[in-house]
């Protein structure tokens, strides 16, 4: 996630391990036993390893919390602390803040893909940790960098290396989507380790984009109109025959001013081209309303989409309007199918 007010995000505290206003936590010690709607949390991510449930967000090396119900979470230490020498050498102004972590676990190992990146700019990494177990008791608990996978540059590319997304093709090819605003949404296939782009020197195949957008006239009739940049965080998910890409368009980290929210399309094959419902490509500004903000959540997006004992969730932060700045909060809500196979979502009692 890299935006426009990425920076007020950490300076002013949105981050759980610092403060300026009394309505977040003031340290770590505090962030036990935390109901969804009481975590600060951005850009989520949720896996089970063994009984426990873990979630992983933004914030500095990668932020973790643990739960054994879904419902009550307690922090845990970052993922790197420090931070790879290498973010700072091929990131300059990184600041130790990772965006965006994915989570999934493949043959008896862990992949964590996150993103390094400084505010409002394509000069970005995505990097790869793996584990072979998520609990740090275990004694073979050990986070190993792998490095860097794919970089963009700004007097090189139009398209931005964040929010990543690891979806494996029905043979088993692993693919990366992955982009924010610029160009849009991309999809690189990776080597057999699922550490490196095949082909760093050919451009990532698009996914979707807003350079043009959708608008209904009152005669019904719809047409394309000039569209915006504002499209993130892809996440593919396979489900029957389709592969469901999902995505967050218009503004997040403005706190009560954020206007986010997610939308949706499908494609029988994992590299597209994905529509709407409508029938509208998402690569000329197409997309479902998979949810948008409410009066106490301002905007709310960046989702992750998972299976966790036999129930389907989307996991996602919306921007609480019940605190002086509008905290990002987590939630998780359930994930339902219409009879013709498109999503609906149902928040978690």
């Amino acid at each position: 996630m890299n935006r426009f007010f990425k920076s007020l995000l950490f300076v002013c505290g949105f981050s759980v391990l610092a403060s300026c206003h009394a309505d977040e936590p003031a340290d770590v010690s505090e962030a036990v036993n935390l109901l969804p709607h009481d975590v600060v949390a951005h850009d989520p991510v949720i896996i089970k390893d063994g009984e426990t449930f873990y979630l992983f967000t933004t914030g500095p090396g990668v932020t973790v919390w643990k739960s054994e119900d879904l419902k009550r979470w307690t922090m845990q230490g970052p993922i790197f602390d420090p931070v790879p020498e290498w973010t700072n050498k091929e990131v300059a102004g990184f600041q130790g803040h990772m965006w965006a972590p994915d989570i999934s676990y493949h043959d008896g190992k862990f992949y964590l893909y996150y993103s390094v990146s400084t505010f409002g700019k394509n000069n970005s990494c995505i990097g790869l940790a793996t584990n072979t177990t998520l609990d740090p008791e275990n004694p073979s608990f050990k986070w190993v960098d792998e490095g860097i996978v794919v970089q963009s540059k700004p007097d090189r590319d139009d398209w931005n290396a964040i929010d990543p997304n690891l979806i494996l093709d029905e043979d088993g090819t692993p693919y990366l989507a992955f982009g924010s605003f610029w160009s849009g949404l991309k999809i690189a296939e990776l080597n057999a380790d699922m550490t490196r782009i095949v082909e760093p020197e050919v451009e990532p195949l698009p996914l979707a984009s807003r350079v043009k957008a959708f608008e209904t006239l009152e005669s019904g009739e719809t047409i394309s109109v000039a569209g915006n940049t504002a499209i993130e965080g892809p996440f593919i998910y396979k489900r029957g025959q389709y592969f469901y890409l999902f995505a967050s368009i218009d503004f997040c980290c403005r706190g009560l001013d954020s206007t986010y929210r997610m939308i949706y399309g499908r494609s029988e094959d994992v590299l597209g081209p994905y529509v709407d419902k409508q029938g509208h490509a998402l690569l000329d500004g197409g997309g479902s309303l998979l949810k948008s903000g409410d009066e106490r959540w301002q905007g709310v997006g960046h989702n992750a989409v998972c299976e966790l004992d036999g129930v389907e969730y989307v996991i996602f932060h919306g921007y609480d309007g019940n605190t002086e700045r509008g905290l990002p909060k987590l939630h998780i809500e359930a994930l339902n199918w219409t009879e013709d196979g498109w999503p609906e979502l149902t928040e978690q009692e």
